[in-house]
This record gives structure tokens, sequence and C-alpha cells, in this order.
């Protein structure tokens, strides 16, 4: 599975990729964690507030930090 943040490097970014390597840490299992800071790799995506979250392609949540329970419960609906 590959889990994207997207962000410039702002501060609830960089709090997203903490909460991400929580959550992957909590489910187990070997997850594809990249940071995304390319603004236009981040266009392509439609995402337009960050942090972004994207799993396997498809967004799951921007302009917010979920929760480290939120974030396992999107990996574990991505997995079905």
């Amino acid at each position: 599975m590959k889990i994207e943040i997207l962000g410039t490097g702002c501060a609830k970014c960089k709090t997203l990729e903490e909460v991400v390597k929580q959550a992957v840490a909590k489910v187990g299992g070997f997850h594809q964690v990249e940071k995304v800071e390319d603004i236009m790799k981040i266009m392509e995506y439609n995402v337009v507030s960050t942090p972004g979250l994207v799993i396997d392609g498809v967004v799951k949540s921007t302009g917010k930090v979920p929760t480290v329970d939120e974030v396992v419960k999107m990996i574990e609906e991505a997995q079905k």
C-alpha cells in the first residue's frame, strides 16, 4: 500500500507525517510512506488545502490532521 502525505512543509504537514507513521506502526505490515512536497504533483490530486492524505492514489483527507485512529481506519478500509 502506498501512502502519500501532501504538503509543502507546514507544521500540520509534519504533524500528519508523524500521525501516519504511528498509524502504520499500529496497523503493521508493509506500507510505503512518501512525503510529496512538489506543488505540481499535489495539484494533480486536486488538493488545494494541505496537508493532504492519499492512500493508493485516492485522496482520503485534506486541510486537516486526522487522528491516528482515523488514519488506521482509512488504511484498513483501503485494504479491503
